[in-house]
């Protein structure tokens, strides 16, 4: 399978490759001329790529094809995910680009346990992470992981969206009730301390619809990767 690399620099039937992942491709995967790669604009098209030149600083390729990314899902899906301990994050971003969202939101609620903390370095690595993600499955744009929110926030982002599904302790609606014509979807789930009355009723006064997700009680990192789960299957990207 042709390696796979995100560029913004792409004119006419040319394109570059600098910086990190030119590196890689040449140093690393000691590229030849002549080798075809697959390159993505992040806007959801993928080119063919033969490589022209190998230059210290970039790599330049003859474009052969552009075709839309057949990885893409018909839904745009927004995670708005309450920040937890540790490294879970990192893995609900991983798994959240692999499975089609377009975004993942961090925001700190009453029950966080976490607390704000050198947010931008750490942005650094979420975006490299989310990147890294989308090269191994194949997606056709680069996913945004934002810098945290407060939780009140939120609202001011619902009318982004045509469905705004907020899964709650207490249970709600099947999501499969939720979803009809929707093609813009948020998903709103809780850190380890899951959501104050007062935070809860502020979401669905702002017009978030409760969802529930089975009988059992969900880890924090599994919820938002089982709701997005649900909402892909049901729009038919699963399959």
């Amino acid at each position: 399978m042709p390696h796979r690399y995100f560029t913004s620099q792409i004119q006419g039937d040319t394109a570059l490759l600098t910086g990190q992942d030119a590196h890689h491709l040449g140093r690393v995967m000691r590229a030849k001329p002549g080798q075809e790669v697959i390159l993505c604009d992040g806007a959801g098209y993928d080119y063919t790529g033969r490589i022209e030149a190998i230059e210290p600083e970039q790599i330049r390729f003859a474009l052969l094809d552009k075709r839309p990314c057949t990885a893409e899902p018909s839904v745009e899906v927004t995670l708005f995910v309450g920040y937890p301990k540790q490294d879970k994050l990192e893995l609900i971003l991983q798994k959240a680009v692999e499975l089609g969202a377009v975004r993942l939101v961090p925001f700190f609620s009453r029950y966080c346990v976490t607390t704000p903390k050198k947010e931008e370095q750490k942005n650094e690595r979420y975006a490299r992470i989310a990147a890294e993600a989308a090269k191994q499955c194949g997606r056709g744009i680069l996913p945004q992981v934002e810098l945290p929110l407060d939780i009140r926030q939120l609202p001011q982002r619902f009318a982004q969206f045509d469905a705004v599904l907020f899964c709650y302790e207490k249970g709600g609606r099947p999501i499969r009730d939720c979803l009809a014509g929707a093609k813009r979807v948020a998903i709103i789930t809780g850190a380890e301390g899951g959501f104050s009355e007062e935070e809860a009723q502020a979401l669905i006064a702002a017009g978030a619809k409760v969802i529930g997700l089975g009988p059992r009680i969900l880890r924090c990192e599994t919820a938002p990767i089982a709701a997005l789960s649900a909402v892909m299957a049901f729009t038919g990207n699963l399959e």
